[in-house]
């Protein structure tokens, strides 16, 4: 007889199963109702797609097999108390965000494969160093993780969107790239789940999964050298040609003043950091809450828990990619196929952050141990709407010169809320931490509706007024 959760995953990964069939089936009945792409443009998509998900895959699976075990090996298994624990998490989050825009503005200037072939090198540095239980060396480690985030972050969707727009792709078929990159994601974490369980199990050492991280970056580094080419913000190749040397200074300073006069990059950096930043918390959150609502003395069955999380999360891509699919409209121009695009993503991101904001109200005031987890599958299925839909958003609406600089920029107040709310103690306070991401992510999603959307809109019927070439 299966336990509540175990039947759970059953029924997600039935429904996911079933989904990614239908969607596949659909795909090619689309396809063939509405002809065929042109071969140099279907095999450049295919060509693109497997290349960044290749590499995706791999640097994803690095991360995932490090994410369930950093606590257990501080605490556990190196015996730090609670309070130099906290620090470390701290530590990763402050360099992270102090790196975001240098990380960001180095993408564009020196080329987005070379920031990411330092990723795997930094990042492999990371795994080294946290199997040494030295605090100046864990020290280190944790800041070599946050600045490997940032590049993690930035730089690697900065590429493939640049890369699409240099192949002249679609604004589709990125669309379709990202989505299959948050579903992808979804499999390689609940993978990578099961495989550092099994490591630890064999190994009895929490360090064996750091281990098999580094060693999946070295790979990753060679799979970039290989698939990848390079490409830059805007048109120059030249890493040293604006002379504002090493810290960039002239093009941090270009972006900030872009961000600060376009009122769709503040909303979009807005539901940036209100969106990840409610998501970080939640890692610290779902367990303490569930544990609360429970009635049962047994202890919660977190693995099956967090693999329902990961089921939810690659359903809501998939559902991305179907609405996404039957938004696009034939016989229309290029340049229509954009705008509706560009509208439907901004109102999906809307209805993703007003769902979050619900699910999280649901959770503080429901007390059903069983209403809490539906709640944050709901809410996990947004996280997998939510990255392709931003993805997008950055790729149409900032510009390839500043890209990486501008996304790397709106990790710095996101980095800013997590350190706060951190050292101001999540799990003491996890109600208010959830009502008050409730109320932003709320405030977020009117602010899209506003600023986003309803521009798009005044927009797309200001230049139905203009007149028509004859």
């Amino acid at each position: 007889m299966l336990s509540y959760y175990e039947a759970q995953l059953v029924f997600l990964g039935i429904l996911c199963g079933i989904w990614t069939f239908l969607d596949h089936r659909m795909s090619k009945g689309r396809l063939d109702d509405e002809g065929s792409p042109s071969r140099s443009s279907g095999n450049s998509r295919s060509r693109l797609m497997r290349q960044y998900l290749t590499v995706y895959a791999i640097v994803m699976g690095a991360d995932w097999l490090q994410g369930p075990y950093v606590y257990s090996l501080y605490r556990e298994q190196y015996a730090f108390p609670e309070r130099l624990v906290a620090v470390f998490f701290v530590t990763g989050f402050m360099s992270a965000g102090i790196a975001a825009p240098l990380v960001g503005a180095w993408a564009d200037k020196f080329g987005r494969k070379r920031l990411c072939q330092v990723f795997c090198i930094t990042y492999t540095l990371t795994c080294v160093f946290i199997t040494i239980p030295v605090f100046p060396v864990l020290l280190v480690g944790r800041l070599l993780g946050g600045f490997s985030t940032s590049i993690l972050y930035s730089a690697f969707e900065s590429w493939v969107v640049a890369s699409s727009h240099n192949l002249a792709l679609p604004q589709s078929d990125l669309s379709a790239i990202l989505g299959r990159a948050t579903l992808l994601n979804g499999f390689v974490a609940a993978g990578a789940g099961v495989f550092s369980n099994s490591l630890v199990a064999h190994t009895n050492t929490f360090t064996a999964p750091f281990i098999a991280s580094g060693l999946l970056l070295v790979l990753a580094f060679f799979a970039i050298s290989g698939l990848w080419t390079e490409n830059y913000g805007g048109t120059d190749s030249s890493a040293s040609a604006d002379g504002s040397g090493l810290w960039q200074s002239k093009r941090l300073t270009q972006a900030f003043f872009i961000v600060l006069r376009d009122p769709q990059l503040l909303v979009l950096g807005l539901t940036q950091t209100c969106f990840e930043g409610s998501m970080y918390l939640f890692v610290f959150l779902w367990v303490p809450s569930l544990q609360e609502a429970s009635e049962s003395s047994d202890a919660l069955p977190l693995g099956y828990i967090f693999s329902c999380f990961m089921v939810s999360m690659m359903l809501g891509s998939l559902l991305y990619t179907t609405v996404i699919s039957y938004s696009q409209k034939s016989r229309v121009t290029e340049a229509q196929a954009q705008e509706e695009m560009l509208m439907v993503n901004a109102k999906l991101s809307s209805l993703v952050c007003a769902i979050s904001s619900l699910c999280f109200a649901l959770a503080v005031t429901l007390q059903s141990e069983h209403a809490r987890f539906w709640a944050f599958c709901i809410f996990e299925a947004c996280v997998g709407m939510y990255y392709p839909v931003q993805g997008m958003l950055r790729g149409t609406l900032i510009s390839n010169e500043h890209r990486a600089t501008l996304s790397s920029l709106f990790r710095v107040p996101l980095n800013i809320f997590v350190v706060v709310s951190l050292l101001t103690g999540v799990s003491s306070a996890r109600d208010k931490v959830l009502s008050a991401s409730a109320i932003m992510l709320g405030i977020s999603s009117v602010m899209t509706g506003i600023v986003i959307v309803n521009g798009l809109d005044r927009r797309r019927q200001s230049e139905a007024l203009l007149p028509r070439p004859q």
